[in-house]
């Protein structure tokens, strides 16, 4: 009776479309993306690090996508007691007690970064769940990692890797590994207005849209001069001088492709672009253009397993010569010499990947087809920027 009652009511039908609609939109915006988390969470389970605060168990169980709230909390047991938060956790991971407690009593410690896709992502994840949820436990702690990330700006506009600064490289303004960029994208929503961020006051607001535009002069500025041409950036530059600067003991200062793709990308979404930011893509994409690699594949196969101080080894790598392969990059080309350039843990220049010792072979990206982004986007972008003045045109 009731089924036959329901079928014949084009109103009930009505109301339960409408009802069954809006559960399912609920449940699909339920849903924010731990995608951004997936290199710090890949470190943690997989390299060996003896500064870890807590390390995973065995089977370590997770929070399911859906579960945003808790992975929210669990950003807030790793957040530091300085606003920023330490790199190479899983924020799905269920934490045991013990586990949470350990994080939560390290706070105080401020070994703080924007490595390996940390603090701007985590930002933006709790701005998102405070927007679903409104409690303000996430307002307060994305406003809090938004006045950290402020703090740590220099005063000409970078960031460093780590904040407070320490000794060695991590002073220097960082490219690698999504730092710089990912803090000038977080910045470019609040500056948009992206309605995760109606909740920003407008003094928060008007701080960050000064650090954004130093952000982009400070890009425009590291564009590195080489033979007298603009070409693309250093994955890190030296804080004070701005030039290409040594990082880790096989990242050399050098121009580097693969990075300096998402910062064209980023300059080729400005709005209204003024002459300097067209000057900049116009140059970094002739240069993408001039560096490709021709006839070049790479591939990876099984060999006799190894042990390194980070992970075992079960493969190699090696470049094949293949006339059907499409264009690639390095990831370095030396300065000056524009030569293909590689390097291993005692810093010499090396210029061929057979060269690299097996663990640096097997364990870092040397070559990159990345560049074709940006030179697939280029006419689109050339047609309505500069229609008179294309740098592909032969």
């Amino acid at each position: 009776m009731f089924k036959a009652n329901f079928i014949n009511s084009p109103k009930l039908l009505l109301s339960a479309f409408c009802t069954l609609s809006f559960v399912c939109s609920n449940a699909q915006s339920s849903e924010i993306s731990t995608k951004p988390f997936t290199d710090g969470t890949n470190h943690w389970y997989f390299i060996k690090d003896k500064t870890n605060i807590i390390n995973p168990i065995p089977n370590q169980p997770k929070y399911a996508e859906t579960d945003y709230a808790k992975i929210a909390d669990n950003i807030l047991y790793f957040q530091r007691d300085n606003g920023g938060w330490p790199k190479n956790y899983d924020m799905k991971a269920i934490l045991t007690p013990q586990q949470i407690d350990s994080v939560v009593k390290t706070k105080y410690i401020e070994h703080t970064t924007f490595d390996n896709e940390t603090t701007y992502t985590h930002i933006h994840y709790l701005a998102q769940v405070y927007t679903l949820t409104k409690d303000p436990r996430y307002k307060d702690g994305c406003l809090r990692g938004i006045n950290f990330t402020l703090k740590a700006q220099y005063s000409n506009g970078g960031w460093p890797q780590y904040y407070p600064l320490e000794k060695g490289y991590s002073r220097h303004i960082t490219f690698n590994d999504g730092a710089y960029m990912g803090i000038m994208n977080l910045f470019k929503k609040i500056v948009n207005n992206d309605p995760d961020y109606a909740f920003i006051d407008a003094k928060t607001r008007k701080k960050v849209e000064k650090s954004y535009k130093k952000g982009l002069e400070c890009i425009l500025e590291m564009q590195i001069k080489d033979n007298g041409k603009l070409t693309a950036w250093c994955q890190q530059h030296d804080e004070i001088t701005l030039q290409p600067a040594w990082a880790r003991k096989f990242e050399p200062p050098s121009i580097c492709n693969a990075e300096s793709v998402d910062i064209v990308l980023f300059l080729m979404d400005i709005d209204k672009p003024n002459e300097k930011v067209i000057n900049a893509v116009q140059s970094a994409v002739k240069w993408f253009q001039d560096s490709k690699i021709y006839n070049t594949r790479v591939e990876s196969f099984q060999a006799p397993e190894m042990e390194s101080k980070y992970k075992k080894i079960k493969n190699d790598v090696r470049v094949v010569n293949d006339p059907k392969a499409p264009p690639i990059w390095t990831r370095y080309y030396e300065l000056k010499t524009h030569r293909p350039l590689f390097s291993d843990r005692d810093s010499e220049f090396l210029y061929s990947l057979a060269e690299v010792s097996r663990e640096r072979r097997t364990g870092y990206a040397w070559y990159t087809d990345k560049p074709e982004k940006a030179l697939k986007k280029y006419p689109e972008w050339q047609k309505k920027w500069t229609p008179d003045a294309d740098v592909l045109k032969k």
